[in-house]
C-alpha cells in the first residue's frame, strides 16, 4: 500500500474543501485534496442552473437572519470571512462580479465554470496536490488524526479537513460519506433531511397543470395554518406536486415534515386586492355575459388552469355568466387569491438542492471549524449541520466555514 504525506489532507473538492486547502497553502502547508470527481467543484459548476449565485451582498447580519438553524455558530467565522470578503475574493482571482434581485451576486459571466476555474488556477499556483481518489477512513492514533486512508493508499498527515458535502446530488461525490467518516471518529450526526427541494401533493389539479408554470405570483406556506413562508416569483407544477424557485424557498422553512401539517396559497394576481379584483372579474363577465361560465375566462387566467378552475370554483361550468350571483363571484375571486396546494412532503433527498442536518455543531470549535473531539479533524461546507435560505447563503456558508477552517490549520505549527 502506497503512503505518502502532506500537513493537510483535505477531503473533497468542493467550494469549503477548495477555500480551506487554497487557506492553509497560502500559510505554508503541504495540502493535497482527494476528490473523486474528474473535475473539483463538480456541484459548483451547476449551482444557480450553472450561473453559481455566489454570494449575498450584504452585512453579516442579515446573512445570519437567512440561516433557519443554528446561526450563531457562524457568527465568528462570517464576520471574519462576510459577502464582502467573498466578492473581494473572486475579484482578486478574476472573476467580474454582479448583483441581481434580491442582493444575489452572479458571475458577470453567467457561467459558474469560472467560478470553480478561478479556485482551480489558485489551487495549482500554490501548489495544492490533488488525487482523484475518494477517501475511505480518517486514520487516528493516541485520538488525534495521523493519516487518511483512500482507495490508493494513505496519507500520513496531522490535519484533516472533511468537506465531503451532504446527501443531495449523490452524483456529483455528495453522497453522505462524511457522515460515516465522522460518526466512526465519534461524531454526532443530525439526522440528514432535504432542503431547498420540490414539494409533493396529493392534489389532481398539480397533475391536470404539469408543465404549467407560474410568473410574479406570490406563494404563501403554511404550518398548522400559521404563515411561515410569503414570497412573490415564479413557480411551476408537476406530475408529483410544486416546483420552482418560491416552491425550493418555501421548503426550507417546513422545518417539521412529518410532524407539522403544511400547505400553499398562491396569489395569481397580487397587484390587485380583494376589491379592484371582484371590478375585474366584473368587467369580464359584463363582457362575456351571454357566454357559458366555462368560456368566460380566457382574459382572466392561462387555458391550462382555467379547467382547474371551474371544477374549484364549484359553479357549474355551462352557467350562463349573466347568471352567477354574487357568491359564486367571491368564491371565484377567493381561488384567484389563495389558489389551494395541499404539501404531502418533499421530493427525495438526491433531487434537493441543500442537505439539511448534519455533523452537530454542538461539538464543533466555531471559531476554528476544529472537532471538540479529535485533534487535528476539521470540517467546512454543507457536511455540518448548517443550511440556509436561497439567495446565496449557502454558498456563504461554505466559503466562510472553509476560510475558518483552512486558516486555522494555515496557523499550526
Amino acid at each position: 500500500m502506497k503512503t505518502d504525506k502532506a500537513d493537510l489532507v483535505v477531503i473533497g473538492g468542493g467550494p469549503s474543501g477548495m477555500l480551506c486547502a487554497i487557506r492553509a497553502a497560502e500559510n505554508g502547508k503541504r495540502v493535497t485534496i482527494l476528490d473523486g470527481n474528474r473535475h473539483l467543484g463538480r456541484k459548483l459548476r451547476i449551482t444557480g442552473k450553472g450561473r453559481c449565485n455566489l454570494t449575498n451582498d450584504c452585512d453579516v447580519r442579515t446573512v445570519l437572519q437567512n440561516i433557519p438553524g443554528d446561526g450563531r455558530f457562524l457568527y465568528s467565522a462570517l464576520t471574519r470571512f462576510p459577502p464582502e470578503e467573498t466578492m473581494a475574493l473572486f475579484r482578486s482571482l478574476g472573476v467580474p462580479l454582479k448583483t441581481e434581485r434580491g442582493s444575489r451576486v452572479f458571475p458577470i459571466s453567467d457561467k459558474a465554470d469560472d467560478v470553480a476555474d478561478a479556485l482551480v488556477r489558485r489551487l495549482e499556483t500554490l501548489g495544492v496536490r490533488v488525487l482523484r481518489t475518494r477517501a475511505q477512513k480518517i486514520l487516528t492514533e493516541n485520538g488525534a488524526v495521523c493519516g487518511v486512508g483512500h482507495e490508493e493508499g494513505v496519507i500520513a498527515c496531522r490535519a484533516a479537513a472533511l468537506c465531503t458535502g451532504g446527501r443531495s446530488y449523490p452524483l456529483t461525490g455528495s453522497d453522505g460519506a462524511g457522515y460515516e467518516m465522522a460518526c466512526a471518529l465519534g461524531h454526532t450526526i443530525v439526522p440528514t433531511r432535504p432542503s431547498l427541494v420540490p414539494l409533493e401533493s396529493g392534489d389532481a389539479s398539480c397533475v391536470e397543470m404539469q408543465g404549467f408554470s407560474l410568473k410574479n405570483v406570490v406563494l404563501r406556506a403554511y404550518e398548522d395554518d400559521r404563515l411561515i413562508f410569503r414570497e412573490l416569483g415564479e413557480m411551476l407544477f408537476t406530475h408529483f406536486g410544486v416546483s420552482g424557485p418560491l416552491v425550493l424557498s418555501a421548503s426550507a422553512h417546513m422545518r417539521s415534515m412529518g410532524r407539522a401539517n403544511y400547505r400553499l396559497e398562491i396569489d395569481l394576481k397580487p397587484a390587485l386586492d380583494e376589491k379592484k379584483l371582484d371590478e375585474r372579474i366584473l368587467r369580464d363577465f359584463e363582457k362575456y355575459a351571454n357566454r357559458e361560465f366555462k368560456n368566460a375566462l380566457d382574459d382572466l387566467a392561462a387555458r391550462s388552469m382555467i379547467p382547474v378552475l371551474l371544477r374549484l370554483s364549484g359553479i357549474p361550468e355551462d352557467t350562463k355568466v349573466h347568471s352567477i350571483t354574487r357568491e359564486q363571484r367571491r368564491r371565484l375571486a377567493v381561488l384567484f387569491k389563495a389558489f389551494p396546494v395541499s404539501v404531502s412532503g418533499f421530493r427525495p433527498i438526491d433531487e434537493a438542492i441543500v442537505t439539511a442536518g448534519g455533523i452537530s455543531t454542538r461539538e464543533v470549535d466555531p471559531r476554528t471549524m476544529g472537532s471538540k473531539l479529535v485533534p487535528g479533524l476539521y470540517f467546512a461546507g454543507e457536511v455540518l449541520d448548517l443550511d440556509a435560505y436561497t439567495g446565496g447563503f449557502n454558498l456563504q456558508i461554505a466559503w466562510a466555514t472553509g476560510n475558518a477552517a483552512g486558516c486555522a490549520i494555515g496557523a499550526t505549527e
